[in-house]
């Protein structure tokens, strides 16, 4: 272990490890809920490993074993396109932006500093976050808005908190109170106001507007075929419902003519039989 592990970032997984620590020790009566609640609370505000092994360095790991942080001081490789991998550390690419009767943008793959601080008179700045990366878990993008606004872009399952004040202006809380994904950061929106506005809004990037425009024509593929299938079914339903009738108006014409020739038969009899009395009876006389 080299002398500034314990200075690593800790990740949501080292986190939710160390709280089931705590779990299982409430369960088997070693801390009071007191306790319990008070390292939870830690736990969860813990940035760093330093931070972490104390919470836990009087407890037993699973199966009563010895006492031993419930951390791992080797970072994994976070998995390409997660949140893990969007939280890079280090400074932002950019950390300020002013628009004075003009305007800016900062958008695409860009790194978000810690702290980003925007400056709009009479003009307009638009802060894209979708396909950006993070210096830390949590960001402060600080808006001055003099007659001018500010656009801030969110990807969805990130975390807004909008705490700036407005003087005939505004600030948009609508993004407010959307709980985040798990690891995704979150996005403090803080600043000033006056007489211009600072808009707050979450977007999908243009690939995954395509990408649930295809899901979304493929789902519509998939129904039509199914309703092609459904009818197709219907249709040989109702062709072999057609054949049975069919089949049972032939056999009852089938039936009708067989009872039409027995009753002419026993017709045909009945008269021979007749005609044979009445010869025998001429031939008596």
């Amino acid at each position: 272990m080299t002398d500034d592990a314990p200075e690593l970032r800790a990740s949501d997984a080292d986190r939710e490890r160390v709280a089931e620590t705590l779990r299982d020790a409430l369960a088997e009566g070693r801390l009071d809920m007191a306790e319990f609640e008070e390292r939870l609370d830690a736990t969860y505000k813990a940035r760093t490993y330093g931070e972490l092994a104390p919470i836990t360095r009087d407890l037993p790991v699973a199966g009563g074993g010895p006492a031993a942080p419930a951390v791992s001081l080797h970072k994994e490789p976070a998995e390409p396109g997660s949140w893990a991998s969007r939280i890079t550390g280090g400074e932002g690419s950019s950390s300020w932006a002013v628009a004075v009767m003009s305007g800016f943008q900062r958008k695409g793959r860009w790194t978000v500093p810690k702290r980003f601080s925007c400056f709009s008179f009479w003009g307009g700045g638009e802060i894209d976050l979708r396909e950006a990366n993070f210096a830390d878990r949590e960001v402060e993008i600080n808006c001055i808005a003099i007659m001018g606004g500010a656009q801030v872009i969110v990807p969805p399952g990130v975390e807004v908190v909008v705490r700036g004040i407005g003087i005939m202006g505004g600030f948009d809380h609508r993004e407010e109170g959307v709980p985040g994904e798990p690891g995704a950061p979150r996005v403090i929106v803080t600043g000033f106001a006056f007489w211009g506005g600072v808009a707050v809004e979450r977007k999908l990037t243009k690939a995954e507007r395509l990408l649930q425009k295809e899901q979304r024509r493929q789902e519509k593929l998939d129904r039509r075929t199914e309703r092609r299938e459904l009818q197709s079914s219907r249709h040989e339903e109702l062709r072999d419902r057609w054949e049975r009738h069919w089949d049972r108006q032939e056999e009852r014409v089938e039936q009708h003519r067989q009872r039409h020739e027995e009753r002419w038969e026993q017709h045909r009899e009945r008269r021979e039989q007749r005609r044979d009395r009445r010869g025998r009876r001429d031939w008596d006389y």
